[in-house]
């Protein structure tokens, strides 16, 4: 298979451009953490932009190395995606007015949602929601009490 038939499938071009994307917005972050006049406020985000140029750089290389013939999504249920990326978003838009604990509520839930593929029960849905609600507590009280980074 040629280079130029690989990246003309849908698969490969949407890889290339989110891939692309997340490079340019680590190499933003990257930049705009240069104003920050507190040392300490540098370093997560610096972390996770290098972090994100690392991983997107790889996988341009991956799609090179090894293309996909697959296009676009491939195949799942779409509202499964709709649904996660939804929920993240009213969780990121809700979290100044309801709080760390609330608004990870929203977004724990619908993403569980989101990728439960099995049939749900009573004991599934409270095992699910009690680990979520630990994972959430724990998160809270490593970033507020261990890390004292404030938060809403």
């Amino acid at each position: 298979m040629s280079k130029s038939r690989i990246l003309k499938s849908e698969g490969s071009i949407g890889s290339l451009l989110v891939s692309a994307f997340f490079i340019f917005a680590g190499i933003m972050t990257l930049y705009d953490t240069t104003g920050y006049s507190d040392v300490d406020s540098k370093v997560f985000p610096q972390t996770v932009a290098i972090i994100l140029i690392i991983c997107a750089s790889g996988s341009i290389i991956y799609q090179f190395m090894r293309p996909s013939t697959e296009g676009g999504f491939g195949q799942g249920v779409w509202w499964r995606r709709v649904m996660l990326i939804v929920t993240m978003l009213v969780a990121c838009l809700a979290m100044p007015y309801l709080g760390f604990l609330l608004a990870g509520s929203i977004a724990f839930a619908g993403g569980l949602i989101s990728a439960m593929h099995d049939r749900w029960s009573v004991g599934s849905a409270l095992l699910f929601g009690c680990c979520g609600l630990l994972i959430m507590t724990a998160f809270y009280a490593l970033f507020r009490y261990a890390l004292l980074v404030p938060l809403p």
